[in-house]
């Protein structure tokens, strides 16, 4: 009974984060375009309307794609840690 009680508890943390990651980041990466798109409100009249971005929209587009960006590198330097600490002497996590 423990070996199941322990399978299903990994189970559940292993699917969690398949989908924080799998799902989560292209979601953020979707809000963070959508709030650019959404941030658009024109300024001028008839076809030579300029488009102006919200700052508030710009803002969060920023803020999502900077989640992003750090959970990519995190990534990144969570798999070559061994390789740096072995190679370089830079010890990460």
């Amino acid at each position: 009974m423990d070996i199941l009680k322990n399978t299903v508890d990994s189970l559940w943390q292993v699917v969690l984060v398949g989908l924080l990651l799998g799902a989560g980041l292209p979601a953020i990466f979707a809000i963070g375009l959508k709030s650019l798109d959404a941030g658009q409100r024109g300024c001028g009249g008839g076809s030579t309307a300029v488009a102006a971005r919200s700052p508030l929209a710009v803002a969060g587009a920023v803020v999502c794609f900077a989640v992003v960006l750090i959970a990519i590198v995190t990534g990144i330097l969570f798999i070559m840690q061994g390789f740096l600490s072995h190679t370089f002497g830079i010890e990460i996590f």
